[in-house]
């Protein structure tokens, strides 16, 4: 069985499903999640140039609003129990967990456990990130000692 370690930032869409699902053809496929609250992901004003890049002008407006810290736990938590019952019934067996701290260390952690073949990391764009390599598959290439696939997630 291929093991994959999926780092998420939201909850997994049907689309997002289908494409991780499929992406090593009819191997069995087991994934161990990581939820990563957005809020807590990267600095206020990071998040909002990258909606600005995107034209999401709105989006950046309500920055502010996202959830951080315990008030994101919640969300985060039932995110993850969404994401999880929709890779079960597509077929493949998951676990996993909301990351609150160093969820690069927890996720090389995880990979070294479980013996994972690969990290996925699926994740809006966040563009000002990606450019100076700081964003979460960058970082993770030099930490985890396994293939990293950056994926974009889709919306619905």
């Amino acid at each position: 069985m291929f093991t994959s370690v999926l780092m998420i930032e939201k909850p997994l869409t049907a689309t997002d499903v289908e494409f991780v699902t499929t992406l090593h053809g009819d191997e069995p496929v087991s994934f161990i999640v990581l939820m990563q609250p957005r809020g807590d992901q990267a600095d206020l004003l990071l998040r909002a140039i990258d909606d600005v890049a995107m034209g999401e002008l709105k989006e950046a407006v309500r920055e502010g609003e996202e959830p951080e810290g315990e008030k994101a736990r919640q969300p985060a938590e039932l995110a993850l129990v969404h994401s999880l019952n929709a890779l079960r019934a597509a077929g493949a067996e998951a676990v996993g967990q909301v990351v609150e701290e160093h969820p690069l260390d927890k996720m090389k952690t995880v990979v070294e456990e479980a013996g994972a073949d690969e990290v996925i990391v699926l994740t809006a764009p966040h563009y000002v990130e990606e450019f100076f390599h700081r964003d979460w598959a960058s970082r993770a290439r030099h930490k985890v000692g396994v293939p990293v696939l950056k994926l974009f997630a889709h919306s619905e």
